[in-house]
C-alpha cells in the first residue's frame, strides 16, 4: 500500500523537487529538472523502483514534522524509546549541481539510525553499477552518475541492490548525508559543505518570505502556499510547473492519470495576479517573460501548455513497468493535451499582460505587437469549437468558460487602447467583437427556466469554471444570471460543500471512464463568487473548511475525495494554492496588503 498523498511533503532546489513521506523516504525525484526522468519512483511503483530512507531502527518510532520556520527546510523529529533525533531534509539553491542533503541531529539520549538508498533511473527501470570512490559511493548508468557522501562514523555497505548506512546518534551531535547527481560524462561537482548550505537556505527563504505583503488573517497558510509557488519555479526561465509529479490519480485505482510537469497558460493570469498582490514582483516578471516567450510566434501555433523553457514538444507515452499509485494505471509522462485546441488560452494570455501594465511591470518593446496578434487571430476564430479548460478527450464543444475568455481578450485588449491612444489597433473592430461575444454568451450558454449558464451551448450539464464569471468582470457578481449560477453550481456540482468541474450526465462529455475527487481550485472560485455576489459569511466559512484540508504541512492536491477524507491528483497542485492566495486577498478587499 502507498501512502496516502498527504503523506508527502515537498523539498527542492527551484529546478527540481523531491516529495519525502512521513516515514522518512524520499519516493520521488526527476534529476536535474522537474521534467527529468525520476531516480526515485516508489510514488508510482514499489521501493525496487527507487527511494531513499533515513530513519531511526526502532519499529516503535514516531515522527511529527513541520517546515523550519517560513521555509522549504522540512524538519522530522522522531521519538523512540532509546531518544529523540531531528532529521533535517532539504536541497540548496543549486549553484551547478542539484544536491538533497539530509542532517541527523540527536535531540535526546542515543537513537540507532538506518539509511537505504535504493537509486533506480529512468523511472525506476535501470538498475546502476555502485562502487565506493574516496569514502563516498557512486551510481552510474548511461548519462547519470550519482554520489552519495555518507558520515564518516557508522557503516556503509551493500545489499539487495541497495546502499546501506548503519550508525547511531547521540544528542548534541549531528551528522549529514549529501546525494549529489551529475552527468556521468562530467567529473564530479564541487562538494558543498552541509551546516553551511542549510545556514544558507534558511537564510535565503526567510529573507524571500519576509517581502511577502499579506498580513491578514490565516498569513501562515498564505505564505505557504507563495512558497510552493516558489518552489515549482524553474529559475533558469521563471516558468512555474501545474505539479512536480506524474500520474497521481484523480480516482484511486482509475486511469485519470497526467503529467502536470509543465506549465499550462491556463494558470497564468491567475498566477500572476497572485504574486503581483503578494508583493513578489520580480517572480511575477519572470512568469510575464517566460510566458512572452513561449507564446511568441504565429497566433494559430499557441498551445495550452510548454515545457519548463518553453519547449513545445511534449509527447506523451506510457511506463508499464510502473504499478501505478495504489494500482492507478496507466503511468503516463509527457501530455498529449498539448495538440488540442483550447480557446480560452488566449484570453488568459492577454488578461496576463494586461495585469502586468496595470501593476506597473516594465513593458517589452515587442508584447503589443504580439497581443493584437493574438486578438486579430481570435476574432476569426472564436466562433469554432473547442476542447476546453479541463482538456477534455472527446469531442469538441462551444464550451461557455472558453468564449467568456474570448470576451476577456478583446476586453482588455480595447482598455488598453483606451489608456493609451498611441498603441496600434482597430478599437470599434474590437469593440464589436466584446459585444458579439457577450450577447452570444447570454443567448446561447444561459439556461432561463434554470436561471444558469450552462457547460456550453446547448447544454443541460453545468460546469464550475462559470464560476469565473463574475472575477473576469464580463457580468457583476450580483447579476441574477451570477447568482442563479452559483446557487446552481453549489446545489448540483458540490459534495460536503467541496465543487466538482462539471457534471457527469448520462454520457460523460470528457470521454473517459471512471470518475473524480472534488476539485480544490473550483472550490476556492466558489469562494471567490460568494464573496462577489455579497454572501460574505458564506464565502468565509466555506474558505475556513478548505484551510482545513491542508496537511500537517500546509500542502494542497489538485483534488480531494470528500468521502475517503484524502487528497487526489498531482501534488502539490499550483493551481490550488494559488486559488488559496487569491481568495485570500478577495476576501479582504486588499485589506489585508501593505
Amino acid at each position: 500500500m502507498h501512502p496516502h498523498i498527504e503523506d508527502y511533503a515537498l523539498i527542492g532546489d527551484l529546478q527540481t523537487a523531491a516529495l519525502v513521506g512521513r516515514d522518512g523516504s524520499i519516493d520521488w525525484l526527476c534529476l536535474p529538472r522537474f521534467d527529468s526522468p525520476a531516480c526515485f519512483a516508489a510514488l508510482l511503483g514499489g521501493r525496487d523502483n527507487g527511494h531513499w530512507t533515513l530513519s531511526p531502527h526502532s519499529p516503535e518510532a514516531r515522527a511529527e514534522r513541520s517546515y523550519r520556520g517560513d521555509s522549504l527546510i522540512l524538519d522530522t523529529v522522531w521519538e523512540t524509546p532509546t531518544g529523540r533525533v531531528r532529521v533535517t531534509d532539504f536541497m540548496p539553491q543549486r549553484d551547478r549541481a542539484p544536491d538533497v542533503v539530509r542532517i541527523v541531529e540527536g535531540l535526546d539520549g542515543s537513537v540507532e539510525m538506518r539509511g537505504v538508498l535504493r537509486l533506480r533511473f529512468d523511472y525506476g527501470r535501470v538498475v546502476p553499477w555502485v562502487r565506493a570512490v574516496e569514502g563516498s559511493r557512486v551510481a552510474i548508468a548511461g548519462p547519470d552518475s550519482v554520489w552519495l557522501r555518507t558520515p564518516s562514523h557508522g557503516t556503509t555497505y551493500g545489499k539487495d541492490f541497495s546502499t546501506r548506512s548503519d550508525f547511531t546518534v547521540a544528542a548534541g551531535r549531528r551528522t549529514a548525508f549529501v546525494l549529489t547527481w551529475h552527468p556521468s560524462h562530467e567529473p564530479r561537482p564541487d562538494l558543498i559543505d552541509p551546516f553551511d548550505a542549510l545556514a544558507d537556505a534558511l537564510e535565503d527563504w526567510r529573507t524571500w518570505s519576509a517581502r511577502c505583503r499579506y498580513h491578514g488573517p490565516h498569513r501562515a497558510a498564505v505564505i505557504r502556499s507563495l512558497i510552493t509557488l516558489k518552489a515549482l519555479t524553474y529559475a533558469p526561465t521563471g516558468g512555474i510547473v501545474a505539479a512536480p509529479t506524474t500520474s497521481l490519480p484523480e480516482e484511486v485505482g482509475g486511469v485519470r492519470n497526467w503529467d502536470y510537469r509543465y506549465c499550462w497558460l491556463r494558470d497564468a493570469s491567475l498566477t500572476l495576479d497572485a504574486l503581483l498582490a503578494a508583493g513578489y514582483l520580480e517572480e511575477a516578471g519572470a512568469w510575464r517573460d517566460w510566458l512572452l516567450r513561449a507564446v511568441a510566434g504565429a497566433p494559430e501555433d499557441l498551445q495550452i501548455m510548454y515545457g519548463l523553457a518553453g519547449e513545445r514538444r511534449l509527447p506523451e507515452a506510457e511506463l508499464p513497468w510502473l504499478a501505478g499509485y495504489s494500482g492507478s494505471t496507466p503511468v503516463r509522462i509527457g501530455n498529449a493535451a498539448v495538440e488540442q485546441r483550447q480557446l480560452d488560452v488566449y484570453g488568459e494570455v492577454i488578461d496576463s499582460f494586461h495585469i502586468a501594465r496595470a501593476a506597473g511591470l516594465p513593458a517589452e518593446p515587442h508584447a503589443w505587437s504580439i497581443q493584437r496578434a493574438v486578438v486579430d487571430y481570435l476574432e476569426t476564430t472564436w466562433r469554432d469549437p473547442d476542447e476546453g479548460l479541463w482538456e477534455i478527450r472527446g469531442p469538441r464543444r462551444h464550451f461557455v468558460h472558453s468564449k467568456v475568455m474570448a470576451w476577456v481578450a478583446a476586453d482588455r485588449a480595447v482598455r488598453a487602447l483606451e489608456a493609451n491612444p498611441k498603441l496600434s489597433g482597430d478599437i470599434d473592430r474590437w469593440r464589436a467583437m466584446r459585444d458579439e461575444v457577450h450577447r452570444e454568451v447570454c443567448e446561447r450558454g444561459y439556461d432561463p427556466e434554470r436561471g444558469t449558464f450552462t457547460q456550453f451551448y446547448g447544454s443541460t450539464e453545468l460546469d464550475a469554471a462559470t464560476l469565473l464569471i463574475p472575477r473576469v468582470g464580463f457580468l457583476p457578481g450580483d447579476d441574477p444570471r451570477v447568482v442563479g449560477t452559483i446557487d446552481a453550481v453549489r446545489r448540483e456540482l458540490t459534495h460536503d460543500g467541496l465543487v466538482r468541474r462539471y457534471s457527469s450526465g448520462d454520457v460523460p462529455v470528457d470521454g473517459l471512464p471512471g470518475g473524480e475527487g472534488t476539485f480544490l481550485a473550483c472550490s476556492f472560485w466558489l469562494v471567490d463568487a460568494l464573496q462577489l455576489s455579497g454572501r460574505r459569511q458564506e464565502a468565509a466559512k466555506l474558505f475556513e473548511r478548505l484551510l482545513e484540508l491542508r496537511n500537517d504541512v500546509g500542502l494542497l492536491s489538485e483534488e480531494y475525495d470528500p468521502v475517503a477524507g484524502r487528497q487526489l491528483g498531482n501534488f502539490p497542485q499550483a493551481f490550488s494554492h494559488i486559488g488559496l492566495v487569491g481568495t485570500a486577498f478577495g476576501l479582504l478587499g486588499g485589506a489585508g496588503a501593505d
